[in-house]
């Protein structure tokens, strides 16, 4: 009985054997091939220059800053209560595209 049980034991344990090590190469494979296509995305960005802002976007940014200094300062002055910054920017961002113009 128990030459049965070590036989069936030892032959489960030759089948698995092959088995395990298929998926360890198939697991390092695809970690390789994952490795590769990191390193090219990574050489293509650092490839590509930055383009410049387009005086649009400068313009946008700059009304940001000043509605986020004004933001701060009716914060700190209490004036703000019960309005958020998406409101108070959206506000403040038509006021001085207003003034621009």
């Amino acid at each position: 009985m128990w030459k049965v049980i070590y036989s069936a034991v030892i032959a489960a344990s030759l089948i698995a054997m092959p088995i395990s090590a298929q998926t360890q190469e198939q697991s390092k494979a695809k970690s390789e091939v994952s490795k590769s296509a990191g390193k090219s995305k990574a050489t293509k960005s650092k490839a590509t220059d930055k383009r410049e802002p387009t005086p649009g976007q400068l313009a946008a940014r700059e009304r940001q800053k000043q509605c986020g200094v004004e933001w701060k300062e009716a914060k700190a002055a209490g004036k703000a209560k019960g309005t958020t910054w998406p409101k108070f920017w959206s506000a403040c961002n038509t006021r001085l595209k207003g003034k621009s113009t």
